[in-house]
């Protein structure tokens, strides 16, 4: 097999960025140094003509290197290349065959040559370069056939600064950079939803701060551990997460004590909101992410959410909204959290649900509720939050 020096970074969205273009592949480079920085092995992460790319300065793991791209956001393509000066046209042709004769043991395949000249001094225009690469391929390689519109082998062929000869492409994850688009504060629970919706808002380019409510000694370490287990494993994608960890205990028994258990979830959510809200605006995030999806659960209904939603001040997001359970399970799967996410291990809302909680709440008789309240909620606020545990949380 061919030891490949070099990648070639395909990205898609951030080509339409215009003039902020720049801001954007900067964020990519960054990001995919980051990657990189986690696997064995020495790399060259740069910027050429418009083109991003992977070098490898010392031996390395291919498996591990494009793994570590595919959680890369930003990119659409990962392309294996082999990268040789202009040494003419003949040189170019050997070096083709060459990388055939490597890459492809069985010839009997289809292909087709794509050549593009960016370099327009170049003595061959991109039609001469496919037809005379195809023949020499075809004399070559007389197993082989040319099919223009759907070939087993696209051959890409870029004329540059160097010349970059490659044919697979790698799918990356899409979306777009870290850190290109905000911060935002996730409600991390220990259940199969919060990581992806944290994993798909960090798709669209938005930097993580985290946020958990723990309920010692109703909830155990190990489900704070978990957690923390989850954090892990979706800043794989979106990079180092400072996960608060909240003592809720104080407050959950004081509305268990004092508010009727069938609003027990409803209001505990809206503490909780309100919490995490003011740790957003203390952090520079710009809204809160949750994982909740309509109809899921009794606080999960369009009447639930309204209310819960009514204590916040700042943007609420909440990414699979309209995800099937399955849909958010499949998600689960590839982003490496479901496993941790069904550990018997239970937060603190799962503790306390009432056996008959209250699907179609009525805001006025919530606030109703949440005055019994007033003697002590806002001095346990105050202290849940001032002895908040912050953890950074890296993959």
């Amino acid at each position: 097999m061919i030891k490949y020096k070099s990648f070639l970074i395909k990205y898609a969205e951030i080509g339409v960025k215009g003039k902020n273009k720049y801001i954007f592949e900067d964020a990519l480079v960054r990001q995919i140094r980051l990657a990189l920085n986690r696997i064995d092995g020495e790399y060259n992460v740069h910027k050429e003509e418009g083109r991003i790319y992977v070098d490898t300065l010392s031996d390395y793991d291919y498996e591990e290197v494009i793994k570590a791209l595919q959680c890369v956001f930003g990119i659409v393509g990962i392309c294996p290349l082999v990268q040789i000066e202009d040494n003419g046209f003949e040189d170019l042709c050997e070096k083709v065959i060459s990388y055939i004769d490597e890459v492809y043991e069985n010839k009997n395949i289809t292909f087709k040559v794509n050549a593009r000249r960016a370099r327009k001094n170049y003595p061959l225009e991109s039609m001469e370069i496919n037809r005379k690469v195809g023949e020499i391929i075809l004399d070559k390689f007389p197993e082989m056939r040319v099919d223009v519109h759907n070939p087993m082998l696209m051959l890409n062929i870029e004329i540059r600064k160097h010349i970059n000869i490659y044919s697979e492409t790698l799918k990356g994850p899409g979306g777009m950079p870290i850190g290109t688009a905000g911060k935002a504060m996730l409600l991390l629970s220990g259940g199969i939803d919060s990581p992806v919706a944290g994993y798909m808002i960090s798709k669209r380019g938005v930097e993580l701060e985290a946020t958990y409510f723990h309920t010692p000694p109703y909830t155990s370490e190990r489900a704070k551990q978990k957690v923390m287990d989850l954090a892990k494993k979706v800043a794989v994608y979106s990079g180092p997460i400072r996960l608060n960890i909240v003592d809720f205990t104080d407050i959950q028994m004081y509305i268990y004590e004092k508010c009727p258990h069938d609003e027990l979830t409803i209001i505990m959510k809206r503490v909780m909101f309100k919490i995490a809200e003011h740790l957003a605006k203390e952090s520079g995030a710009l809204g809160l992410v949750t994982g909740e999806s309509i109809g899921q659960v009794s606080s999960q209904t369009l009447q639930s959410l309204g209310v819960i939603n009514e204590v916040c001040t700042i943007p609420v997001f909440r990414p699979v909204i309209a995800f099937d359970k399955q849909d958010i399970v499949d998600i689960a799967i590839k982003i490496d959290t479901y496993e941790t996410s069904i550990l018997p291990y239970e937060d603190c809302c799962t503790t306390f649900v009432a056996k008959h909680p209250v699907t179609k709440p009525n805001i006025n008789v919530i606030k109703k509720s949440e005055e019994k309240l007033d003697e002590k909620i806002d001095e346990l606020v105050k202290t849940a939050i001032d002895t908040v545990k912050a953890v950074t949380i890296e993959a």
